[in-house]
Protein backbone atom coordinates (compact mmCIF):
# COMPACT_ATOMS: atom_id res chain seq x y z
CA UNK A 1 0.00 0.00 0.00
CA UNK A 2 1.35 3.49 -1.17
CA UNK A 3 2.12 5.82 1.83
CA UNK A 4 2.13 9.43 1.38
CA UNK A 5 5.70 9.86 1.03
CA UNK A 6 5.83 6.75 -1.63
CA UNK A 7 2.89 8.81 -3.83
CA UNK A 8 4.62 12.05 -2.80
CA UNK A 9 8.07 10.58 -4.64
CA UNK A 10 6.14 8.74 -7.15
CA UNK A 11 4.69 12.13 -8.54
CA UNK A 12 8.38 13.81 -8.27
CA UNK A 13 9.84 11.37 -10.18
CA UNK A 14 7.21 10.78 -12.78
CA UNK A 15 7.52 15.03 -13.57
CA UNK A 16 11.00 14.55 -13.69
CA UNK A 17 10.81 12.37 -16.32
CA UNK A 18 8.59 13.69 -18.46
CA UNK A 19 10.77 17.06 -18.14
CA UNK A 20 14.03 14.44 -18.75
CA UNK A 21 12.21 13.31 -22.14
CA UNK A 22 11.14 16.93 -23.39
CA UNK A 23 14.44 18.26 -22.97
CA UNK A 24 15.92 14.98 -24.60
CA UNK A 25 13.39 14.93 -27.64
CA UNK A 26 14.24 19.14 -28.16
CA UNK A 27 18.15 17.73 -28.92
CA UNK A 28 17.43 14.06 -30.25
CA UNK A 29 14.11 14.52 -32.65
CA UNK A 30 12.81 10.76 -34.16
CA UNK A 31 9.17 9.11 -35.05
CA UNK A 32 8.01 6.73 -36.82
CA UNK A 33 5.74 6.84 -39.66
CA UNK A 34 3.69 4.35 -41.15
CA UNK A 35 1.35 5.99 -43.48
CA UNK A 36 1.41 4.55 -46.55
CA UNK A 37 2.20 7.65 -48.30
CA UNK A 38 5.02 8.57 -45.88
CA UNK A 39 3.40 11.94 -44.98
CA UNK A 40 5.26 12.76 -42.00
CA UNK A 41 9.05 11.51 -43.22
CA UNK A 42 10.86 14.31 -45.36
CA UNK A 43 12.79 12.71 -48.71
CA UNK A 44 16.40 12.80 -48.69
CA UNK A 45 16.26 16.01 -51.60
CA UNK A 46 14.23 17.74 -49.10
CA UNK A 47 16.84 17.24 -46.21
CA UNK A 48 19.72 17.82 -48.80
CA UNK A 49 18.43 21.51 -49.36
CA UNK A 50 18.16 22.13 -45.06
CA UNK A 51 21.58 21.07 -44.75
CA UNK A 52 23.03 23.45 -47.36
CA UNK A 53 20.90 26.82 -46.01
CA UNK A 54 23.59 29.27 -44.80
CA UNK A 55 21.17 31.59 -43.66
CA UNK A 56 18.05 31.33 -41.91
CA UNK A 57 14.82 30.48 -43.79
CA UNK A 58 11.71 32.65 -42.84
CA UNK A 59 7.99 31.08 -43.45
CA UNK A 60 5.00 33.81 -43.19
CA UNK A 61 1.96 31.11 -42.92
CA UNK A 62 -1.59 33.05 -43.52
CA UNK A 63 -3.91 30.75 -42.80
CA UNK A 64 -7.72 31.88 -41.41
CA UNK A 65 -9.25 30.58 -38.47
CA UNK A 66 -12.84 28.35 -38.06
CA UNK A 67 -12.56 26.67 -40.99
CA UNK A 68 -14.29 23.48 -41.47
CA UNK A 69 -12.68 20.33 -40.18
CA UNK A 70 -11.46 19.14 -43.87
CA UNK A 71 -9.83 22.08 -44.62
CA UNK A 72 -8.33 23.34 -41.07
CA UNK A 73 -6.48 20.14 -41.84
CA UNK A 74 -4.33 21.89 -44.50
CA UNK A 75 -2.84 23.73 -41.71
CA UNK A 76 -2.58 21.65 -39.25
CA UNK A 77 -0.65 19.53 -41.72
CA UNK A 78 0.98 22.66 -42.77
CA UNK A 79 2.16 23.26 -39.38
CA UNK A 80 3.54 19.70 -38.67
CA UNK A 81 6.04 19.83 -41.62
CA UNK A 82 6.95 23.71 -40.59
CA UNK A 83 8.03 21.97 -37.41
CA UNK A 84 9.88 19.11 -38.84
CA UNK A 85 11.42 21.49 -41.41
CA UNK A 86 12.51 23.13 -37.94
CA UNK A 87 14.08 20.60 -35.88
CA UNK A 88 15.50 18.80 -39.01
CA UNK A 89 17.36 22.01 -39.99
CA UNK A 90 18.29 23.20 -36.81
CA UNK A 91 16.21 25.78 -36.41
CA UNK A 92 17.54 27.70 -39.95
CA UNK A 93 13.87 27.66 -40.95
CA UNK A 94 11.69 30.09 -39.12
CA UNK A 95 8.27 29.97 -38.96
CA UNK A 96 5.42 32.13 -37.52
CA UNK A 97 1.43 31.53 -38.67
CA UNK A 98 -1.11 34.95 -38.94
CA UNK A 99 -4.70 35.20 -39.08
CA UNK A 100 -5.45 37.56 -41.93
CA UNK A 101 -9.62 37.66 -41.14
CA UNK A 102 -8.02 39.02 -37.60
CA UNK A 103 -8.09 43.21 -39.35
CA UNK A 104 -7.97 44.97 -42.32
CA UNK A 105 -4.23 45.49 -41.88
CA UNK A 106 -3.33 41.67 -41.92
CA UNK A 107 -5.94 41.51 -44.53
CA UNK A 108 -4.41 43.62 -46.58
CA UNK A 109 -0.73 42.45 -46.24
CA UNK A 110 -1.78 39.16 -46.76
CA UNK A 111 -2.78 40.43 -50.76
CA UNK A 112 0.16 42.95 -51.48
CA UNK A 113 2.18 39.41 -50.68
CA UNK A 114 0.54 37.61 -53.37
CA UNK A 115 -1.79 35.70 -51.13
CA UNK A 116 -5.41 35.81 -52.51
CA UNK A 117 -8.44 34.39 -50.70
CA UNK A 118 -10.67 31.97 -51.68
CA UNK A 119 -14.75 31.31 -51.11
CA UNK A 120 -15.25 28.14 -49.56
CA UNK A 121 -18.57 27.04 -48.32
CA UNK A 122 -19.24 26.78 -44.38
CA UNK A 123 -22.24 25.12 -42.65
CA UNK A 124 -23.80 26.83 -39.74
CA UNK A 125 -26.72 25.93 -37.93
CA UNK A 126 -28.02 23.91 -41.24
CA UNK A 127 -27.36 26.82 -43.36
CA UNK A 128 -24.62 27.19 -45.69
CA UNK A 129 -22.82 30.66 -46.16
CA UNK A 130 -19.60 31.17 -48.16
CA UNK A 131 -16.45 32.90 -45.84
CA UNK A 132 -13.24 34.01 -47.45
CA UNK A 133 -10.54 32.25 -46.35
CA UNK A 134 -6.84 32.63 -46.88
CA UNK A 135 -4.43 29.12 -47.43
CA UNK A 136 -0.85 30.39 -48.33
CA UNK A 137 2.33 31.73 -46.94
CA UNK A 138 5.53 33.58 -48.01
CA UNK A 139 8.80 32.00 -47.66
CA UNK A 140 11.96 35.02 -47.60
CA UNK A 141 15.73 34.45 -46.86
CA UNK A 142 17.66 37.76 -47.14
CA UNK A 143 15.85 39.94 -50.10
CA UNK A 144 14.74 36.85 -51.65
CA UNK A 145 10.89 36.26 -51.42
CA UNK A 146 8.84 33.96 -53.00
CA UNK A 147 4.81 33.18 -52.52
CA UNK A 148 2.69 30.01 -52.40
CA UNK A 149 -0.76 31.92 -53.21
CA UNK A 150 -2.60 28.82 -52.00
CA UNK A 151 -2.03 25.68 -50.86
CA UNK A 152 -4.04 23.19 -52.33
CA UNK A 153 -5.79 20.62 -49.38
CA UNK A 154 -4.22 17.06 -50.10
CA UNK A 155 -1.73 18.53 -52.38
CA UNK A 156 2.19 17.87 -52.28
CA UNK A 157 3.28 20.33 -49.41
CA UNK A 158 6.46 18.99 -49.12
CA UNK A 159 7.43 19.50 -53.14
CA UNK A 160 5.86 23.06 -52.95
CA UNK A 161 7.69 24.26 -50.17
CA UNK A 162 11.36 22.63 -50.53
CA UNK A 163 11.54 23.60 -54.58
CA UNK A 164 10.55 27.42 -53.27
CA UNK A 165 13.36 27.34 -50.76
CA UNK A 166 15.70 25.79 -53.00
CA UNK A 167 14.00 28.64 -55.87
CA UNK A 168 15.49 31.52 -53.42
CA UNK A 169 18.62 29.63 -52.11
CA UNK A 170 20.23 28.59 -55.32
CA UNK A 171 22.10 31.36 -57.02
CA UNK A 172 23.53 29.41 -60.01
CA UNK A 173 20.41 27.66 -61.83
CA UNK A 174 21.22 24.92 -63.90
CA UNK A 175 21.19 25.42 -67.24
CA UNK A 176 18.85 23.76 -70.30
CA UNK A 177 20.02 24.01 -73.47
CA UNK A 178 16.83 24.48 -76.23
CA UNK A 179 18.10 23.45 -79.91
CA UNK A 180 17.54 25.96 -82.40
CA UNK A 181 18.05 26.01 -85.96
CA UNK A 182 16.21 23.24 -87.74
CA UNK A 183 12.78 24.59 -87.76
CA UNK A 184 12.28 24.48 -83.97
CA UNK A 185 9.72 27.01 -81.88
CA UNK A 186 11.79 29.75 -80.61
CA UNK A 187 11.55 30.60 -77.16
CA UNK A 188 9.11 33.27 -77.66
CA UNK A 189 6.46 30.70 -78.58
CA UNK A 190 6.99 28.75 -75.55
CA UNK A 191 5.93 31.56 -73.29
CA UNK A 192 3.85 29.13 -71.02
CA UNK A 193 7.00 26.44 -70.61
CA UNK A 194 9.45 29.09 -70.42
CA UNK A 195 7.56 30.45 -67.50
CA UNK A 196 7.73 27.06 -65.16
CA UNK A 197 11.14 26.46 -66.56
CA UNK A 198 13.09 29.00 -65.76
CA UNK A 199 11.87 29.41 -62.24
CA UNK A 200 14.72 26.96 -61.14
CA UNK A 201 16.98 26.71 -64.55
CA UNK A 202 17.84 29.07 -67.13
CA UNK A 203 16.48 28.05 -70.60
CA UNK A 204 18.84 29.25 -73.04
CA UNK A 205 19.00 28.60 -77.16
CA UNK A 206 21.59 26.95 -78.73
CA UNK A 207 22.55 26.84 -82.36
CA UNK A 208 24.97 24.12 -83.60
CA UNK A 209 27.94 25.71 -85.86
CA UNK A 210 30.67 24.08 -87.53
CA UNK A 211 32.77 24.19 -84.94
CA UNK A 212 30.72 23.36 -81.83
CA UNK A 213 27.44 21.33 -80.67
CA UNK A 214 25.67 21.60 -77.06
CA UNK A 215 28.39 23.10 -74.97
CA UNK A 216 29.82 21.64 -72.13
CA UNK A 217 28.24 23.72 -69.75
CA UNK A 218 24.75 21.62 -70.52
CA UNK A 219 23.61 18.61 -69.17
CA UNK A 220 19.92 18.67 -70.12
CA UNK A 221 19.25 19.46 -73.74
CA UNK A 222 15.33 19.73 -75.36
CA UNK A 223 14.77 18.79 -79.21
CA UNK A 224 10.99 20.59 -79.96
CA UNK A 225 8.98 20.02 -83.09
CA UNK A 226 12.06 20.57 -85.69
CA UNK A 227 10.15 20.75 -89.01
CA UNK A 228 13.86 20.92 -91.15
CA UNK A 229 16.49 17.71 -91.34
CA UNK A 230 19.23 17.38 -89.03
CA UNK A 231 22.49 17.12 -91.37
CA UNK A 232 25.76 14.31 -90.14
CA UNK A 233 27.05 16.90 -88.36
CA UNK A 234 24.19 17.63 -86.19
CA UNK A 235 23.49 14.03 -85.99
CA UNK A 236 27.26 13.37 -84.37
CA UNK A 237 26.74 16.30 -81.81
CA UNK A 238 23.79 14.70 -80.47
CA UNK A 239 25.80 11.24 -80.53
CA UNK A 240 28.55 13.17 -78.87
CA UNK A 241 25.59 14.87 -76.15
CA UNK A 242 24.67 11.41 -74.95
CA UNK A 243 28.38 9.90 -74.82
CA UNK A 244 29.17 12.67 -72.23
CA UNK A 245 26.54 11.86 -69.84
CA UNK A 246 24.17 14.62 -71.04
CA UNK A 247 20.26 14.00 -70.70
CA UNK A 248 17.86 14.80 -74.11
CA UNK A 249 13.77 15.34 -74.11
CA UNK A 250 13.18 14.85 -77.83
CA UNK A 251 9.51 15.77 -79.08
CA UNK A 252 9.08 14.90 -82.62
CA UNK A 253 6.92 15.12 -85.17
CA UNK A 254 6.09 12.44 -87.79
CA UNK A 255 3.16 14.03 -89.23
CA UNK A 256 1.22 16.62 -89.27
CA UNK A 257 -2.32 17.79 -90.62
CA UNK A 258 -2.82 20.46 -93.23
CA UNK A 259 -6.25 21.90 -92.67
CA UNK A 260 -5.96 24.02 -95.92
CA UNK A 261 -5.93 21.05 -98.42
CA UNK A 262 -7.56 18.75 -96.02
CA UNK A 263 -4.71 16.01 -95.62
CA UNK A 264 -1.81 14.34 -93.64
CA UNK A 265 1.65 15.24 -94.15
CA UNK A 266 4.62 13.33 -93.62
CA UNK A 267 7.81 14.87 -91.56
CA UNK A 268 11.18 13.93 -92.22
CA UNK A 269 14.18 15.14 -89.73
CA UNK A 270 16.87 12.50 -89.85
CA UNK A 271 16.11 11.77 -86.14
CA UNK A 272 13.73 8.93 -86.97
CA UNK A 273 16.44 7.14 -88.69
CA UNK A 274 19.13 8.10 -85.60
CA UNK A 275 16.42 7.00 -83.00
CA UNK A 276 15.61 3.40 -85.02
CA UNK A 277 19.92 2.72 -84.05
CA UNK A 278 18.61 2.82 -80.57
CA UNK A 279 15.42 0.57 -81.12
CA UNK A 280 12.73 3.27 -81.04
CA UNK A 281 10.60 3.94 -84.20
CA UNK A 282 8.25 6.59 -84.28
CA UNK A 283 5.36 5.43 -86.76
CA UNK A 284 4.73 7.55 -90.19
CA UNK A 285 1.09 7.45 -89.14
CA UNK A 286 -1.82 9.21 -86.88
CA UNK A 287 -3.23 8.10 -83.84
CA UNK A 288 -7.46 8.25 -83.62
CA UNK A 289 -9.00 8.45 -80.30
CA UNK A 290 -12.17 8.35 -78.85
CA UNK A 291 -11.36 10.21 -76.20
CA UNK A 292 -10.23 13.35 -78.11
CA UNK A 293 -10.64 17.45 -78.30
CA UNK A 294 -13.04 19.27 -80.71
CA UNK A 295 -12.99 21.32 -83.61
CA UNK A 296 -15.23 24.11 -84.89
CA UNK A 297 -17.24 23.63 -87.64
CA UNK A 298 -18.76 26.53 -89.65
CA UNK A 299 -22.43 25.40 -89.99
CA UNK A 300 -25.54 27.05 -92.56
CA UNK A 301 -29.04 27.03 -91.21
CA UNK A 302 -31.16 29.06 -92.50
CA UNK A 303 -30.54 32.74 -92.72
CA UNK A 304 -27.81 31.96 -90.18
CA UNK A 305 -24.43 31.12 -89.56
CA UNK A 306 -22.64 29.23 -86.85
CA UNK A 307 -20.11 27.44 -85.24
CA UNK A 308 -20.31 23.88 -84.01
CA UNK A 309 -17.83 22.07 -82.07
CA UNK A 310 -17.16 18.45 -83.89
CA UNK A 311 -15.67 15.93 -81.90
CA UNK A 312 -11.89 15.61 -84.50
CA UNK A 313 -10.36 11.75 -83.09
CA UNK A 314 -7.03 13.14 -84.58
CA UNK A 315 -7.01 15.32 -81.65
CA UNK A 316 -6.40 12.68 -78.70
CA UNK A 317 -7.11 13.82 -74.85
CA UNK A 318 -4.16 11.52 -73.42
CA UNK A 319 -5.16 10.74 -69.68
CA UNK A 320 -3.95 6.86 -69.49
CA UNK A 321 -0.40 7.45 -68.07
CA UNK A 322 2.35 5.39 -66.15
CA UNK A 323 3.73 5.29 -63.19
CA UNK A 324 6.56 7.38 -62.79
CA UNK A 325 8.09 10.79 -62.16
CA UNK A 326 7.77 13.00 -64.85
CA UNK A 327 3.41 11.80 -65.73
CA UNK A 328 2.13 11.26 -62.25
CA UNK A 329 -0.53 13.33 -61.13
CA UNK A 330 -1.57 14.25 -64.34
CA UNK A 331 -4.43 14.21 -65.39
CA UNK A 332 -4.90 14.73 -69.42
CA UNK A 333 -3.30 16.26 -72.12
CA UNK A 334 -4.23 17.17 -75.86
CA UNK A 335 -1.47 15.37 -78.39
CA UNK A 336 -2.30 17.47 -82.05
CA UNK A 337 -1.45 14.73 -84.48
CA UNK A 338 0.27 12.31 -82.68
CA UNK A 339 2.28 9.12 -83.51
CA UNK A 340 2.89 5.79 -82.35
CA UNK A 341 5.92 4.53 -81.19
CA UNK A 342 7.34 0.87 -81.27
CA UNK A 343 9.74 -0.06 -78.58
CA UNK A 344 9.82 -3.55 -79.48
CA UNK A 345 13.77 -3.54 -80.91
CA UNK A 346 15.16 -1.79 -78.00
CA UNK A 347 18.33 -3.75 -76.04
CA UNK A 348 16.83 -4.23 -72.85
CA UNK A 349 19.61 -5.61 -71.80
CA UNK A 350 21.51 -2.05 -71.61
CA UNK A 351 18.63 0.38 -72.00
CA UNK A 352 15.56 0.43 -69.25
CA UNK A 353 12.60 1.52 -71.53
CA UNK A 354 9.48 3.10 -69.37
CA UNK A 355 6.29 3.86 -71.81
CA UNK A 356 4.72 7.09 -70.14
CA UNK A 357 1.66 8.17 -71.42
CA UNK A 358 -0.91 6.12 -73.63
CA UNK A 359 -4.09 6.25 -75.79
CA UNK A 360 -7.22 5.36 -74.55
CA UNK A 361 -8.97 1.87 -74.79
CA UNK A 362 -10.64 3.05 -77.72
CA UNK A 363 -8.05 4.44 -80.22
CA UNK A 364 -6.60 3.20 -83.92
CA UNK A 365 -3.87 3.98 -86.07
CA UNK A 366 -4.47 5.89 -89.77
CA UNK A 367 -1.27 5.50 -91.91
CA UNK A 368 -0.48 7.99 -94.80
CA UNK A 369 -1.56 9.07 -97.28
CA UNK A 370 -4.72 10.43 -95.41
CA UNK A 371 -7.37 12.77 -96.47
CA UNK A 372 -9.18 14.09 -93.13
CA UNK A 373 -12.91 13.77 -93.26
CA UNK A 374 -14.24 16.44 -90.44
CA UNK A 375 -17.83 15.23 -90.98
CA UNK A 376 -17.13 11.64 -90.79
CA UNK A 377 -19.81 9.20 -88.39
CA UNK A 378 -17.25 7.28 -85.90
CA UNK A 379 -18.33 4.07 -85.37
CA UNK A 380 -16.37 1.82 -82.94
CA UNK A 381 -15.10 -0.73 -85.19
CA UNK A 382 -12.74 2.64 -86.28
CA UNK A 383 -11.02 2.47 -82.87
CA UNK A 384 -9.92 -1.30 -82.62
CA UNK A 385 -6.77 -0.55 -80.80
CA UNK A 386 -5.97 -0.56 -77.32
CA UNK A 387 -3.52 1.84 -74.85
CA UNK A 388 -1.26 2.74 -77.62
CA UNK A 389 2.08 4.13 -76.12
CA UNK A 390 3.27 7.70 -77.19
CA UNK A 391 5.54 8.67 -74.98
CA UNK A 392 9.16 6.45 -73.77
CA UNK A 393 11.49 7.00 -71.21
CA UNK A 394 15.13 5.72 -71.56
CA UNK A 395 17.74 5.07 -68.92
CA UNK A 396 20.91 3.13 -69.17
CA UNK A 397 23.70 2.91 -71.99
CA UNK A 398 22.33 5.18 -74.75
CA UNK A 399 25.42 5.70 -76.77
CA UNK A 400 28.73 3.87 -76.38
CA UNK A 401 28.31 2.18 -73.14
CA UNK A 402 27.54 5.85 -71.21
CA UNK A 403 24.72 5.96 -68.90
CA UNK A 404 22.47 8.27 -69.95
CA UNK A 405 18.46 9.42 -69.85
CA UNK A 406 16.14 10.38 -72.67
CA UNK A 407 12.43 11.35 -73.40
CA UNK A 408 10.43 10.87 -76.42
CA UNK A 409 7.07 12.44 -77.35
CA UNK A 410 5.74 11.48 -80.82
CA UNK A 411 4.32 14.65 -80.87
CA UNK A 412 6.05 18.15 -80.97
CA UNK A 413 3.55 20.59 -80.61
CA UNK A 414 1.61 19.91 -77.49
CA UNK A 415 3.88 22.49 -75.62
CA UNK A 416 4.04 25.00 -77.89
CA UNK A 417 1.97 28.53 -77.25
CA UNK A 418 2.70 30.08 -81.16
CA UNK A 419 4.22 33.04 -82.01
CA UNK A 420 3.02 37.06 -81.55
CA UNK A 421 -1.08 37.19 -82.29
CA UNK A 422 -1.13 33.25 -83.33
CA UNK A 423 -0.08 31.98 -79.77
CA UNK A 424 -3.00 29.94 -77.70
CA UNK A 425 -3.24 29.45 -74.46
CA UNK A 426 -2.73 26.10 -73.63
CA UNK A 427 -3.91 23.68 -70.85
CA UNK A 428 -1.91 23.63 -67.48
CA UNK A 429 -0.80 19.41 -67.79
CA UNK A 430 0.03 20.10 -71.23
CA UNK A 431 2.80 22.39 -70.15
CA UNK A 432 3.23 20.30 -66.80
CA UNK A 433 3.89 17.13 -68.83
CA UNK A 434 7.04 19.16 -70.21
CA UNK A 435 8.11 20.71 -67.28
CA UNK A 436 7.85 17.37 -65.38
CA UNK A 437 9.70 15.24 -68.16
CA UNK A 438 13.04 18.06 -68.11
CA UNK A 439 12.89 17.89 -64.04
CA UNK A 440 13.19 13.74 -63.84
CA UNK A 441 15.78 14.11 -66.89
CA UNK A 442 18.01 17.60 -65.30
CA UNK A 443 17.00 16.94 -61.48
CA UNK A 444 20.29 14.83 -59.64
CA UNK A 445 18.55 15.65 -56.24
CA UNK A 446 15.15 13.55 -56.39
CA UNK A 447 13.24 16.89 -55.57
CA UNK A 448 11.21 15.97 -58.92
CA UNK A 449 9.30 12.97 -57.16
CA UNK A 450 7.98 14.97 -54.43
CA UNK A 451 5.73 16.94 -56.73
CA UNK A 452 3.11 14.51 -56.80
CA UNK A 453 3.22 13.40 -52.88
CA UNK A 454 0.03 14.66 -51.29
CA UNK A 455 -1.93 13.29 -48.37
CA UNK A 456 -4.01 10.05 -49.58
CA UNK A 457 -7.23 10.37 -48.62
CA UNK A 458 -9.32 7.45 -48.21
CA UNK A 459 -12.86 8.20 -47.65
CA UNK A 460 -15.52 5.22 -47.43
CA UNK A 461 -17.40 4.28 -50.47
CA UNK A 462 -20.11 6.32 -51.78
CA UNK A 463 -22.29 2.82 -52.15
CA UNK A 464 -22.33 2.07 -48.79
CA UNK A 465 -25.87 2.51 -47.05
CA UNK A 466 -25.98 5.20 -44.06
CA UNK A 467 -26.49 2.49 -41.76
CA UNK A 468 -23.31 0.96 -42.33
CA UNK A 469 -20.99 4.24 -42.28
CA UNK A 470 -22.44 4.88 -38.61
CA UNK A 471 -22.07 1.46 -37.61
CA UNK A 472 -18.01 1.79 -38.85
CA UNK A 473 -17.71 5.23 -37.33
CA UNK A 474 -18.58 4.31 -33.82
CA UNK A 475 -16.72 0.73 -34.07
CA UNK A 476 -13.42 3.04 -34.85
CA UNK A 477 -14.22 5.00 -32.00
CA UNK A 478 -15.18 2.03 -29.64
CA UNK A 479 -12.75 -0.10 -30.29
CA UNK A 480 -9.47 1.45 -29.54
CA UNK A 481 -11.14 2.23 -26.16
CA UNK A 482 -12.37 -1.27 -25.55
CA UNK A 483 -9.04 -2.56 -26.37
CA UNK A 484 -7.63 -0.61 -23.46
CA UNK A 485 -10.51 -1.92 -21.22
CA UNK A 486 -10.03 -5.41 -22.01
CA UNK A 487 -6.10 -5.04 -21.22
CA UNK A 488 -6.90 -3.30 -17.99
CA UNK A 489 -9.18 -6.37 -16.95
CA UNK A 490 -6.87 -8.75 -18.18
CA UNK A 491 -4.07 -7.02 -16.30
CA UNK A 492 -6.08 -6.30 -13.07
CA UNK A 493 -6.81 -10.02 -12.76
CA UNK A 494 -3.31 -10.83 -13.65
CA UNK A 495 -1.90 -9.14 -10.50
CA UNK A 496 -4.71 -9.95 -8.41
CA UNK A 497 -4.10 -13.93 -8.92
CA UNK A 498 -0.57 -13.31 -8.23
CA UNK A 499 -1.33 -11.19 -5.56
CA UNK A 500 -3.19 -14.17 -3.72
CA UNK A 501 -0.36 -16.48 -4.66
CA UNK A 502 1.82 -14.73 -2.64
CA UNK A 503 -0.88 -14.45 0.40
CA UNK A 504 -1.12 -17.95 0.40
CA UNK A 505 2.78 -18.74 0.63
CA UNK A 506 3.67 -20.27 3.94
CA UNK A 507 7.16 -18.56 5.24
CA UNK A 508 6.96 -21.07 9.11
Amino acid sequence: MLTKNKLFVSVILLIGIILFANIISEKFFARLDFTEDQRYSLSDATLNILDELTEPVTVTAYFSEDLPPDIAKTKQDFRDLLIEYANRSDDMVVYEFINPNESQETEANAQQNGIRPVMINVRERDQVKQQRAYLGAVIQLGEMKETIPFIQPGAAMEYELSSTIKKIAVTDKPSIALLQGHGEPSLGALQQLSTLLTVTHNLTPVEFTDTSGIPLDYSTAMIIAPSDSLGERDINYLNEFLERGGRLLLALNRVDGNFQTGQGEEISTGLEDWLMNLGIEIGKNFIVDANCSSVMVRQQQGMFTFNTPVSFPYLPIISNFADHPAVTGLESVMMPFVSSIDYSNVDTSKIKVTPLAFTSEKSGIENLPLFFDVGKDWKSSDFPESSLPIAVALDGELSNGVQSKMIIFSDGDFAVNGEGDQAQQLQPDNVNLMVNSIDWLADDTGLNSLRTKGVTARPLSAQLEDGTKTVIKYLNFLIPILIIIIYGIIRFQMRRKFRNKLSSISYE
